[in-house]
């Protein structure tokens, strides 16, 4: 294994990619109880068009959220429950980009990454069990279906993107999950779950060199072809439906504005426009920034209201959400003041303020194995190193998130959802 070391983060990490493609990374943490191990499969729920050989593959909506829900079979049993005989507390999430397995432990760490590695690598899918689970996945959905939260965003994204699979939710639909078999899982299994589409991420006081011998024992040997994905054409930055609203149970209107922003070209420029973005969002929207302060002195926002960027296999947004009784007067507002900033920009002071603040923010989150694990992960598929991000802050100049603000920040690439409480019946 090949050692990289970062003098400025005062950090370090092993890693060595193996022959079948997969990349082994082990960020050493010494005199720590605690391990912490994670496999992020480059694969989540806007992996909906692929071409896998010679064949174009189309899959409902909700196949990378179901696969991980399955993907805890194994033909002895539950590996929750092994997890559990090896005292580990697992988990796992789909995302739009990414699926990822993990665990912690405080013993028999190589135990539970034997069972974390062979159950990502066992596709284990009988007709029955995969039956079963299209119930609990429905209950799942309809869950999110009564959350305000989630339908603001999903609204939301619709209304921005005229075909980009970030359309549709991560779990899918009541109706999409029904076309899902077996034979869907298993395709998709073999097209994303092999190993050079893969990284394992392991954090914790552990030998590297260990933790990769264990990965070349327990995965494929063999490198395969990784899928074309199909994302569509590009998109223009401008929305498909300006508005979209709709009436739930809440006690104060809920509003989300999203802006279109232009896709990043490379991995590379992947992590620069992110920090770019947030930057952004703080200048903009930060709890001390004029409009924040303005808007909850007028009463018009809460504490909630922030603004945000994000970055997904060509779909990129910058929002505007929180809480208000007068959601039409905080997206004026916010137009407003993003004109302001695109036109007068902001004193270099501040800048650097919120630069070193976001630096630091990012440096002490290093202490968080599930953040770095994650991120790790989440940059490697964008072919980046993420522990360079310090460089990376040092190269934003405050031009470029004022330029950021003037061409994002226009009510041709907006859309607005705005969720408001249902009437009361007398």
């Amino acid at each position: 294994m090949k050692q990289h070391v970062f003098p400025r983060l005062g950090e370090e990490y092993w890693q060595e990619i193996l022959d079948n493609g997969l990349t082994v990374r082990v960020v050493p943490k010494r005199g720590f109880a605690r391990s912490y191990a994670f496999v992020g499969v480059d694969y989540g729920a806007v992996d909906t068009r692929f071409q896998l050989g010679a064949e174009a593959i189309t899959t409902p909506g909700g196949v990378a959220h179901y696969l991980e829900h399955k993907m805890f079979d194994l033909p002895e049993g539950d590996a929750m429950n092994l997890f559990a005989q090896y005292g580990a507390s697992p988990n796992a999430f789909t995302g739009y980009a990414m699926t990822a397995y993990y665990f912690d432990c405080t013993e028999n760490f190589e135990e539970n990454l034997r069972i974390l590695l062979r159950m990502v690598a066992t596709p284990y899918f009988s007709q029955q069990s995969v039956e079963k689970e299209r119930g609990i996945i429905a209950q799942e959905i309809r869950m999110y279906e009564d959350s305000a939260d989630s339908r603001l965003y999903e609204d939301l994204f619709a209304a921005l993107f005229a075909s980009h699979p970030i359309r549709v939710p991560i779990a899918g639909t009541v109706e999409s999950i029904q076309e899902i078999t077996n034979q869907t899982l298993e395709t998709c299994h073999a097209a994303f779950y092999h190993p050079a589409n893969m990284m394992l991420c392991v954090v914790g006081d552990v030998d590297p060199a260990r933790v990769a011998q264990v990965a070349r024992e327990l995965t494929e040997t063999k490198r395969r072809a990784l899928p074309v994905r199909d994302y569509g054409a590009q998109e223009s930055v401008n929305c498909v439906k300006p508005r979209v609203e709709r009436t739930m149970e809440v006690s104060m209107p809920t509003f989300a504005f999203g802006f279109k922003c232009e896709a990043p070209t490379d991995g590379g420029d992947a992590m620069k426009a992110e920090i770019i973005g947030a930057l952004a969002a703080e200048i903009l929207a930060g709890e001390s920034s004029p409009l924040f302060m303005r808007l909850y002195e007028q009463g018009l926002i809460d504490s909630g209201f922030a603004a945000d960027y994000e970055s997904v296999k060509n779909a990129c947004i910058f929002t505007v959400s929180g809480d208000s009784r007068d959601p039409d007067a905080v997206y004026q507002a916010v137009l407003d003041e993003g004109k302001r900033l695109a036109k007068e920009g902001f004193p270099k002071e501040d800048f650097e303020r919120l630069v070193k603040s976001a630096l630091g923010r990012r440096m002490r989150d290093l202490d968080s194995f599930e953040s770095i694990c994650y991120r790790m992960c989440a940059y490697h598929f964008e072919g980046v190193d993420y522990f360079r991000f310090p460089a990376v802050y040092e190269s934003v100049q405050a031009e470029d998130v004022q330029a950021f603000l003037s061409r994002t920040v226009q009510e041709s690439r907006a859309a607005i959802s705005i969720i408001r409480p249902k009437e009361r019946e007398e």
